[in-house]
């Protein structure tokens, strides 16, 4: 039987869509095999966020071309998209994609064991209007993903995402929905909404919003858990806030990227809002659903950022309260404005910032953790480690509890007892 490895580099999205391709080597004959064996095919989805992404992304398309040389190597996604001809220069490579046609990447890969020509099929994404629909009904975890748009409209100074993905472009309704029903009738209980702009749904279809697509999904019968992977604060309309409140399906936990908590770095970012704005809304939501867990993206070393600013940013992190941080150094982009900027920051500077974003993290964790002890949680279990029983609550702070019982893929009640290096509790009578 024929193999084929995946190497995913980068976010949710990404993952979606090895895993979707992953499908299509199924159902063409492909058996899936770990990355560190040998196998017929080696795909790796890139990843261009950062120069890690990049050498990263460089360095396991090398590994697989070492691993066997006769094998037919693919290099996709969005470093794919962005710098084609830096992968092209590998000796070895096979086949490079950017962030279209991926449905065709079994047919390209057979194309290529046929002539032994280098196959490169990539296409400007400016004029890209399409949502490629990639389907998945099988996943490694117990919580589904749900790939619900591509692209993003916002060009913020730092960011290479809309020159690699395109503008916004929202699923179909009814495939949203259609994919969603199947899911739920695989066994999955929780889905999460994922995109490159997520939120950002609706904004290129005519009289149907983000707001209305959650509306319609709750109502599927069987799924008891829907997760926002990410939205910014301007996205949260009331109707979102009453919806989130009145419904106990959406869960008490939202990702609402802040990048940086100082209005003048924000203003360098092209980022829409300011911190009174920002917090406007945090605080408005909470007024209405006290209970909910905020987490967010902060980006430290921003062109320009001096001590002051980013002395702004850690106590506005503070002020907001949140209950987890993703904090990342800043990363020159060729071709976007922030890298043409003056006073960048040095890397000694980035990571000092990042240890100390990282150290609050941390304590905000462990506060936002305790104020859940002796409170009943609703928890799905995802993995066995031994004897306990391991998962994310709907707040998405993990919990394990000591069983036997076979439980992971389910939501059970969790009466939380303490906390060592996560809470920890027993289910509830």
């Amino acid at each position: 039987m024929k193999t084929v490895a995946f190497h995913t580099l980068g976010c949710k999205v990404n993952t979606y869509e090895s895993n979707a391709m992953l499908k299509i080597f199924q159902d063409a004959g492909y058996q899936e095999v770990d990355f560190k064996e040998v196998a017929d095919v080696y795909v790796i989805n890139t990843c261009t966020v950062t120069n890690t992404g990049d050498s990263k992304s460089r360095q396991m398309i090398r590994k697989a071309i070492r691993k066997n040389p006769e094998a037919v190597v693919c290099a996709v996604g969005c470093y794919s998209q962005v710098a084609p001809e830096d992968i092209e220069q590998i000796e070895g490579i096979g086949v490079v994609l950017g962030t279209q046609y991926r449905k065709e990447i079994v047919d390209l890969v057979e194309e290529y064991q046929k002539t032994n020509q280098k196959i490169v099929k990539v296409d400007s994404v400016k004029n890209l209007r399409k949502f490629e629909d990639l389907n998945i009904d099988r996943f490694k975890n117990t919580r589904a993903f749900l790939k619900i748009q591509d692209g993003c409209n916002n060009f913020c100074t730092y960011c290479i995402i809309p020159y690699a993905r395109g503008r916004v472009r929202s699923r179909k309704p009814e495939s949203v929905l259609k994919q969603a029903e199947l899911l739920v009738s695989r066994g999955y209980v929780e889905i999460v909404l994922t995109g490159i702009h997520t939120a950002g749904y609706g904004e290129d279809l005519e009289n149907y919003s983000f707001y209305d697509l959650l509306v319609d999904l709750v109502k599927i019968k069987g799924l008891k858990r829907l997760r926002i992977s990410s939205i910014e604060t301007s996205q949260i309309t009331d109707e979102i806030i009453d919806l989130i409140g009145s419904n106990d399906i959406i869960v008490d936990h939202l990702h609402v990227p802040l990048q940086s908590g100082c209005d003048a770095t924000l203003k360098r970012m092209n980022r829409k809002y300011t911190t009174e704005q920002y917090l406007e809304k945090i605080n408005k939501i909470r007024s209405y659903l006290p209970n909910i867990a905020f987490t967010t993206d902060v980006i430290v070393g921003f062109p320009g950022e001096t001590d002051e600013e980013f002395q702004a940013t850690y106590d506005f992190i503070k002020k907001v309260n949140y209950s987890q941080l993703h904090v990342f150094p800043y990363s020159p982009r060729k071709n976007t404005p922030a890298a043409k900027m003056k006073d960048q920051v040095n890397d000694q500077v980035k990571h000092q910032r990042v240890e100390r974003l990282l150290e609050l993290s941390k304590q905000l964790n462990y506060d936002f953790a305790m104020k859940q002890i002796d409170k009943t949680l609703k928890v799905l279990f995802e993995k066995r480690l031994g004897d306990y029983l391991i998962g994310h609550a709907s707040d998405y702070l993990q919990v394990k509890v000591k069983t036997n019982e076979n439980l992971i893929g389910e939501i059970v009640n969790i009466k939380i007892e303490k906390y060592s290096d996560m809470l920890e509790g027993s289910i509830a009578s």
